[in-house]
């Protein structure tokens, strides 16, 4: 199941919808098939919900725990997905110190406009980690008969 932690109290903009998605599954601890205690990727999005509280785009991103984002040798996994923009996702995020440099990076994911984050401007830790730059869907109407 996953829930949604939107830190907005007004409603997104439908026209520039974002969204960072956070596994909450990264780094746990397992035995006999259990997680135990609280995993890294909770730990994050509590560190990122917290922060995004001061947040200038807070009413303009939606936070969304993920239950897994299938990069788990990867740990901690974020994604940055909107309508009409390339999708990102990165892994080996630290789970403590990584929460600012993800929002810092999500106010530029939002600030252009076909959501490109060239690495040089990227924050220094997410220079690396990159798993996945994944092509934009067309926003235009797709015609299902011809596919």
């Amino acid at each position: 199941m996953t829930a949604a932690a939107n830190i907005s109290t007004t409603s997104c903009l439908v026209d520039s919808y974002h969204s960072l998605f956070v596994c909450k599954t990264c780094a746990s601890v397992w035995e006999n098939g259990e997680r135990l205690g609280e995993s890294g990727g909770q730990k994050l999005l509590q560190q990122l919900q917290h922060l995004a509280q001061d947040w200038d785009l807070r009413n303009k991103f939606l936070i969304k725990e993920v239950e897994c984002m299938s990069a788990c040798n990867r740990s901690c996994v974020v994604a940055f997905a909107a309508k009409g923009k390339l999708t990102y996702l990165f892994g080996d995020l630290a789970i403590d110190g990584s929460a600012s440099a993800v929002l810092e990076c999500a106010s530029q994911y939002y600030a252009n406009p076909d959501g490109l984050l060239p690495w040089s401007e990227r924050p220094e830790l997410l220079k690396k980690g990159i798993l996945a730059k994944i092509p934009s869907i067309p926003v235009e109407k797709v015609n299902t008969t011809e596919i």
